[in-house]
């Protein structure tokens, strides 16, 4: 993994061409992160409780159907090195975001760094997590925020196959613009991929300077087998 990470960091094109797209839609898709041995690592994660703060039951909440965990510092290492190296290289868009928009903010360089942020606002709790669905479960339009503190992008990684380990279960990015209707990308990446997409919110260039669209992710009914998931979000949680 930390092979694949460090080939991932040095290829600029790859960053530039994610960051453009983000820039540009709100989300960017990266092809071939994790291998599938490490894919089927992390997944098997969901089993054994020691490594996780909490396990949701999306039914309990309407939050849809399927169940998720949270993950317990100290974070799993694949999960930690994912956190990161990815983070930096995103921090500079996300501060171009923050002053098209006119937030006083700035985020750090380091994700540590940006995580002392998050501690003295008394997010501390960790929030990547694991997902599973089965036949029949999906996840409600939603966003990922846990406090005032927030990181614009969060990343899914795809832990099983499309069309092998299940079926349905489609990635699901809806933008609202001001006076205008949703917009609606369903995504189905391959195992191993990555999808990096904005958390809350993006700056849209309009006649009049730069307005705010607001993003929403979920997942489509799964029509059969089990799909698992992995959310690295960059914020920690009250």
């Amino acid at each position: 993994l930390a092979m694949r990470l460090s080939a991932l960091n040095r290829e600029s094109a790859v960053w530039e061409a994610a960051r453009g797209q983000l820039d540009e839609r709100g989300f960017a898709l990266i092809p071939a992160v994790l291998s599938p041995e490490i894919c089927d690592e992390i997944a098997g994660y969901y089993a054994d409780e020691r490594r996780f703060r909490s396990r949701i039951e999306m039914a309990r909440y309407a939050f849809g159907r399927g169940e998720y965990k949270y993950f317990a510092y100290p974070l799993p290492k694949i999960v930690q090195q994912l956190r990161n190296s990815i983070y930096p290289e995103l921090a500079p868009l996300a501060n171009q975001w923050a002053e098209r928009l006119g937030a006083n903010i700035r985020y750090p360089e380091r994700h540590s760094d940006f995580l002392e942020q998050c501690h003295h606002a008394g997010q501390k709790r960790p929030t990547p997590l694991l997902l599973k669905y089965g036949a029949g479960d999906f996840n409600c339009l939603h966003q990922d925020l846990y406090g005032e503190t927030v990181f614009p992008f969060q990343l899914t990684f795809f832990l099983s196959q499309h069309g092998k380990h299940f079926d349905g279960g489609e990635f699901i990015l809806c933008e609202q613009r001001p006076r205008q209707q949703s917009r609606v990308e369903a995504l189905d990446p391959d195992r191993g991929d990555a999808i990096v997409f904005s958390v809350h919110h993006r700056p849209v260039r309009g006649l009049r300077g730069y307005y705010r669209a607001t993003l929403r992710h979920g997942v489509s009914t799964v029509r059969s087998g089990e799909r698992y998931t992995l959310g690295i979000i960059f914020h920690d949680a009250k």
